[in-house]
């Protein structure tokens, strides 16, 4: 199997699949733009090859890297050429939104702007495109309506991602085979470029409170205005609180929201 990933998520997967006697790992590939990462930092301790995109794709094409299965967790560039013809199993991604609706980023700021009831996890088989490739699985969990930021929802996708890909690993590793899948089609693709636009608000037609939750997600810029030049995030009631010092004392806070 060739591992794919960054975040905690995948750093998980990856400790859990690697001391799986019915699998071996042969190579883990991930961002090459950051230093370093859990998912590296656990292939290093484990003894386990690391590869940055064009390595393994060069090894893949002579051979030298041979797989029967490729997994990637919320990995980031297009997959090409003998990464996705070689192996036998496919390749398959997980990805933090319900397919077809949503693909691309932003998908949690989407969910929220769009104020819906429920959100979802999905498992797809990878082609040359984002997230165009047949579907697997899609798990769906409900949404906090009034609460939900966009950090909330990413640690509740997180957990349902997880559970997803163990699900499944369970399932291949018992049987490998081609899954069983659904077609694919239409949904919104929104870029990286289109996300970072949808932040600046417009207090004439935005829902300000809900497009402040929407995008809120530290360290990243959130629901902003511009003043001189630049970005100012802003945050509501609910927000601080969450932010507050449960030890510190809030009555005179408390009165200034209420007059």
């Amino acid at each position: 199997m060739l591992f794919l990933g960054r975040k905690p998520v995948a750093a998980r997967l990856l400790e859990r699949m690697a001391h799986d006697d019915r699998v071996t790992v042969v190579g883990v590939l991930t961002d090459s733009q950051f230093e370093s990462s859990p998912t590296t930092d656990l292939a290093q301790r484990l003894g386990l090859p690391l590869y940055e995109f064009e390595e393994a794709l060069a090894a893949a094409e002579d051979g030298t890297l041979e797989f029967d299965l490729g997994l990637s967790v919320l990995y980031w560039r297009k997959l090409r050429g003998a990464l996705l013809d070689r192996p036998r199993l496919g390749f398959i991604n997980f990805h933090p939104a319900p397919l077809p609706d949503y693909k691309g980023v932003g998908g949690y700021n989407c969910a929220i702007l769009d104020d819906l009831a429920e959100w979802g996890v999905s498992a797809h088989y990878v082609d040359e495109e984002i997230d165009t490739g047949p579907i697997i699985a899609v798990d769906r969990f409900p949404m906090d309506l009034e609460e939900e930021t966009a950090r909330s929802l990413e640690a509740k996708s997180m957990e349902a991602l997880e559970r997803q890909a163990l699900r499944l690993w369970s399932d291949l590793a018992a049987d490998p085979r081609l899954l069983p899948t659904s077609e694919n089609c239409g949904g919104r693709y929104v870029t990286r470029k289109e996300l970072e636009a949808m932040k600046e608000i417009d207090f004439d037609t935005d829902d300000v409170r809900r497009k402040i939750r929407a995008f809120w997600f530290p360290p990243y810029d959130g629901a902003h205005i511009n003043h001189e030049g630049a970005h100012l995030t802003l945050v509501d009631r609910s927000i601080l609180t969450d932010l507050a010092d449960p030890d510190s004392n809030t009555l005179f806070a408390t009165r200034r929201a209420s007059a």
